[in-house]
């Protein structure tokens, strides 16, 4: 994981997205919002460029919207 200021914040608004759809999808019981919720939570430690963790964290936050499921 990088540690520059960019990475932080997105790591940050992704992670804070992501505990909104996980918690969302576990009292709604919709199984994509919970799964893009866990992965928007995971995916700022696993990528270390910063455009390809914004540009992955912004399609899993479109994904349950498109797929409404």
């Amino acid at each position: 994981m990088n540690l520059d200021a960019g990475s932080l914040i997105v790591g940050l608004l992704a992670g804070a997205v992501g505990v909104g759809y996980f918690m969302f999808g576990k009292k709604q019981q919709r199984t994509m919002y919970l799964v893009a919720g866990v992965a928007l939570c995971v995916v700022p430690y696993l990528i270390d460029s910063l455009g390809w963790c914004i540009a992955a964290c912004l399609a899993l936050t479109a994904l349950p919207h498109v797929l409404k499921t």
